[in-house]
């Protein structure tokens, strides 16, 4: 009795025991603190073991102790394109990787050479080019190239210009391998059923019914082989679609004119407002401000406006004078300044020509811009001074000095009537008379001749 409980007892203690020790392994402690030893290992070939075996290993993995939040890294060109770290591990899976990439540069044609150079030195393969001449030139390369040099191929394409566009994507289709060989399987047993069928047939019927079947069953299974050659094209080359444009010059200028009423700063209050009411005899200053919106260097730049009869030389720049060149993205700002007598609607145009990098003039690239403003000169109102009765007694003298000369001129071409009605009249006054007499009168009679 005593032995059966102690065989009890050691049993007990040996289960215990194991179950210690399968609990101590099934816990990951172990495998939490081999990790960082591994991650931190200068053993190449240990790292390039541990990628084959399907373990993705990253750089910024190495440097921050295995941290796979990291973002990726900016493209070190500055072009906006992001670093693609795509290099595909062997994970057991189908993946098609395919990307689509423009770049901007000035020589399309020596771009387009560039890129076949590229791809040369990575063995890719082109498969497609479409280009297109003046006045927009542009070429669209269709590259295939292995899944392992697609992430570094990428990158190198992106370098021969300015990235404005980049899309990248990996497309998991091992479930439509899978999918296409279970049903290649499939039509393969069927077709192979068929055969035996037809080989074994003795009727004719029977004959010719087999053989519509088995064409199109053989047919079925050439379609579902003629997919799965071509999803696996796709997984054994990574396509890149490159697209090369020309870069656009596109230079612009701009004006801006406004006004405040004040002129004792020396324009530092500009801009000011673009339409503006202030009183008759007020000091005002405008604010003329020139940018260069464009991609592109202007010189020889011209205002003019003709309201105010103003050329550039007739303003002043506020802090210091401009350089000839006006970069994109900078301005200029001037003021002048006036009295506010009456209403002006400004009409301020300007004018600049486009430079290349070496200061020459880019032949047809002259741009213009044109502003409109208003300054409008109000009464002030109220009594009216001494000067106001002055001003307008004189005004109605200027207006009837202009009456009188316009009287004048009117009667002028009539002045020759008068002296022929006065000849008349002296004529009618000096006629001669002649006295008649008659015998049975007794008086003379006085008759007109």
């Amino acid at each position: 009795m005593k032995r059966n409980r102690l065989t009890l007892i050691v049993l007990t203690v040996i289960i215990a025991l194991v179950a210690s020790a399968c609990s101590s392994g099934d816990d990951g402690t172990e495998a939490i603190n081999v990790a960082p030893e591994a991650a931190s290992s200068d053993d190449a070939g240990g790292l390039d073991q541990m990628a084959l075996s399907g373990e993705a290993v990253r750089e910024g993995d190495l440097a921050t102790g295995g941290d796979s939040a990291e973002s990726p890294l900016e493209d070190p060109l500055g072009s906006g394109a992001l670093t693609v770290q795509a290099n595909p591990i062997d994970l057991g899976r189908d993946i098609v990787y395919t990307a689509s990439i423009a770049v901007e540069v000035n020589d399309v044609a020596e771009a387009t050479r560039e890129a076949s150079r590229i791809m040369q030195r990575f063995g890719g393969l082109l498969f497609g080019q479409e280009t297109t001449g003046s006045p927009e030139p542009r070429t669209m390369l269709v590259f295939r190239v292995l899944p392992e040099d697609f992430s570094e191929a990428l990158d190198a394409l992106g370098s021969i210009g300015t990235v404005r566009n980049q899309q990248v994507s990996a497309d998991d289709v091992t479930e439509r391998v899978v999918d296409l060989e279970s049903r290649i399987n499939t039509a393969a047993a069927s077709v192979e059923r068929l055969r035996t069928l037809l080989e074994n047939a003795t009727n004719i019927n029977d004959i010719a019914d087999l053989e519509n079947q088995l064409l199109q069953r053989e047919t079925n299974l050439e379609a579902l082989r003629g997919q799965l050659r071509t999803v696996q094209d796709q997984v054994d080359l990574a396509t890149i679609t490159l697209t090369i444009t020309e870069a656009v010059i596109r230079p612009s200028i701009s004006v801006s004119v406004t006004s405040y009423p004040g002129a004792a700063d020396q324009g530092l209050s500009c801009p000011g407002s673009a339409n503006l009411v202030v009183d008759e005899g007020t000091l005002t200053t405008v604010c003329f401000e020139i940018r260069n919106t464009g991609d592109t260097s202007l010189t020889d730049i011209q205002l003019n406006d003709p309201v105010l009869e103003l050329e550039l030389d007739d303003l002043t720049p506020v802090f210091i004078q401009p350089e000839e060149i006006l970069e994109p993205g900078q301005s200029a700002v001037y003021f002048y300044e006036l009295t506010a007598e009456q209403t002006f609607r400004l009409q301020t145009r300007v004018s600049a020509v486009a430079i290349d990098e070496n200061g020459d003039p880019l032949p047809g690239r002259g741009v213009a811009s044109t502003a409109t403003a208003t300054l409008q000169a109000v009464d002030p109102g109220g009594l009216p001074t001494f000067r106001d009765g002055l001003e307008a007694s004189w005004e109605a003298l200027v207006t009837l000095g202009e009456l009188l000369v316009l009287a004048v001129g009117a009667i002028l071409p009539f002045v020759w009537i008068v002296p022929i009605v006065w000849y008349v009249r002296r004529r009618r006054t000096t006629v001669p008379t002649v006295v008649t007499r008659d015998e049975s009168d007794t008086e003379p009679e006085l008759v007109d001749v």
